[in-house]
């Protein structure tokens, strides 16, 4: 009972804060105010080591809907993690897990950004591993693998940043040197590695190992999002780029997320893609130069993003930790709130009108309209917005649908601590996305279409909609057309084999590889030769100097006479 206590103390102090936050940014946003704060830990002659923090803004607003949503996950995992042995330990290692993100939030320099960076990177590993099985080790090795890659060129980016002569890098924004190519495209890669992009995708659905209410904290607004937010801190380095090649990767993350996710019956795993499909969304409007609607995509998709996975742990919560979407039907009977908010934040993430997803996702389309990229780019950006739909659907049907499960429904009733959690992130699914609007954009966009380009994204989530549910009862993947053609359909089941690609294709030829040079080094003429040789020559010459120190009479004799001949000699 005095576990249940502390996760409802620290659920209300940080929705406290978050509040608190949250308003102070809006004071912020409407005085256009800024703080920027040095702490000096310590000085020695002219080094001085000093922490620094930005308050703007931007900062205070992620930061109130990052605690918004982090008091509402410990409130709901208090329930949730009831019968787990390690309360307190997962309560303190979520706690690190937003304190880490907060570090990473405020710092407008590149060293205090490293910490909170590869604070996320390592309590992430803690968290994926929560379960101690092969599955969540192997789930783990991957994710914190993937992510050191962005710590390397973060710190390769410091060492960079030793020309400008200081680490705050919010002070060299317009700065244009040719160096300065290096800062950028480390940047860039290290955002890639922590929001999955491609090729770095195969880490976020296997990071779904973790417990259901970490998985809602780290795919709505806490470690996948960190890349994108980092890149909208770089964007005005961006101007001086072209950008086209970086602009292509995200929109064909978005694209292959979005098809996986119409063939995958794991529940988490389509709602991880969705959320792959979603970063590759806020990258490629990063990329086109609008880092203002990446920012405001960010926070909506935050609160439904966060409602999702929710929902579907309280889903696999009743099905006996069952997570095979076959399984489940008809649940509208059992957990007809449950399935209620579900619904919500799934339209919410079709973009249907006047949801949150809504005023982002139609704001970002007609941008795209406006702008003068190729046709690929135009049609690939449509195309995954309705298989967005088309998975949404594809999902509610098979939750709610009439097709009945194999699985046996558990539990009656639902659990009130977690619909409480549930209901406020529902009102924000619903509302955030027109208030934020408002608040963000103070003065209104008036874009003037042709009536087909008004009313193309309406056009997609329809066709997209009908899509999915016909996919869904059709069931070709269980009949014979798919196991004719398994290849293709597995191809675009697995993510284009990237997770195969991260994993076996690197293993297969490095442990072989290591396997020889052990047996060759550390087991053969190497270790004689190469690590023997100063100590076994120093043990020599020491025996003869050994020798001679234990004031031998033979040695002086011998070494008087042949003085007496050098002598002789002279």
């Amino acid at each position: 009972m005095n576990y249940m206590c502390m996760y409802k103390f620290w659920s209300f102090i940080l929705f406290m804060l978050g509040f608190s936050m949250f308003s102070l940014g809006l004071y912020f946003l409407l005085f256009d105010f800024l703080l920027f704060m040095d702490w000096e830990i310590l000085a020695i002659n002219s080094v001085s080591v000093v922490m620094t923090f930005l308050f703007d803004w931007m900062s205070l607003i992620f930061m109130g809907c990052v605690l918004f949503i982090s008091s509402m996950v410990i409130l709901y995992s208090s329930s949730y993690m009831y019968s787990d042995i390690f309360k307190l330990r997962f309560l303190i290692l979520v706690l690190l897990f937003v304190l880490t993100m907060m570090l990473l939030i405020i710092s407008p320099n590149i060293i205090s950004i490293l910490l909170g960076w590869d604070g996320l990177g390592l309590v992430s590993y803690c968290l994926v591993i929560y379960f101690q099985n092969n599955k969540s080790f192997n789930a783990g090795m991957l994710t914190i693998l993937v992510n050191r890659i962005g710590d390397v060129a973060l710190l390769i980016s410091i060492a960079w940043l030793f020309n400008c002569g200081s680490w705050n890098y919010i002070y060299y924004m317009s700065y244009f040197s040719p160096w300065y190519n290096w800062v950028f495209l480390l940047i860039i890669l290290a955002a890639f590695t922590k929001s999955a992009q491609i090729p770095f995708s195969s880490w976020l659905p296997a990071a779904m190992a973790a417990p259901t209410p970490v998985s809602a904290l780290v795919h709505s607004s806490t470690l996948v999002t960190a890349g994108v937010y980092l890149l909208i801190r770089f964007s005005d380095i961006f101007s001086n780029y072209d950008l086209s090649y970086f602009l292509l990767i995200s929109v064909l993350t978005m694209f292959m997320s979005g098809l996986g996710a119409n063939f995958e019956y794991d529940l988490k795993k389509i709602i991880a893609l969705s959320t792959l499909s979603q970063l590759g969304l806020m990258m490629s409007i990063l990329f086109m130069g609008y880092p203002s609607l990446a920012y405001f995509h960010l926070l909506t998709h935050a609160f439904f993003k966060a409602l999702l996975f929710l929902c579907a742990g309280m889903i696999i919560h009743m099905m006996g930790d069952s997570q095979d979407i076959r399984h489940m039907g008809v649940l509208i009977n059992q957990l007809p709130f449950t399935i209620s908010c579900f619904c919500i934040s799934t339209l919410s993430l079709c973009g249907l009108p006047f949801l949150s997803g809504f005023y982002s996702k139609d704001l970002i389309l007609e941008y795209l309209s406006f702008e003068y990229y190729n046709l690929f780019i135009y049609i690939l950006f449509f195309i995954s917005v309705g298989l967005t739909v088309s998975y949404s659907f594809r999902l509610i049907y098979y939750c709610l649908g009439s097709n009945m499960g194999l699985f046996p429904y558990l539990f009656m009733c639902e659990d009130l601590i977690m619909l409480s959690s549930m209901i406020f992130l529902t009102i924000l699914s619903i509302i955030s996305g027109s208030i934020l609007s408002w608040l963000l954009f103070s003065n209104p966009f008036f874009l003037v279409f042709p009536i087909e380009c008004s009313l193309m994204p309406l056009f997609f989530i329809i066709i997209g909609s009908w899509l999915g549910y016909e996919l869904t009862m059709m069931h070709f993947t269980d009949l014979i057309f798919g196991i004719y053609y398994y290849l293709p359909l597995s191809f675009m089941g697995n993510m284009w084999f990237m997770p195969y690609f991260s994993t076996y294709l690197i293993y297969s030829n490095i442990i072989p590889l290591s396997k020889f040079y052990v047996n060759f080094m550390d087991s053969g003429w190497g270790e004689y030769l190469v690590s023997n040789s100063l100590s076994s020559i120093i043990k020599y010459i020491s025996s003869y100097n050994l020798v001679y120190q234990n004031n031998n009479m033979k040695i002086f004799l011998i070494t008087f006479l042949i003085l007496i001949l050098f002598l002789l000699m002279i």
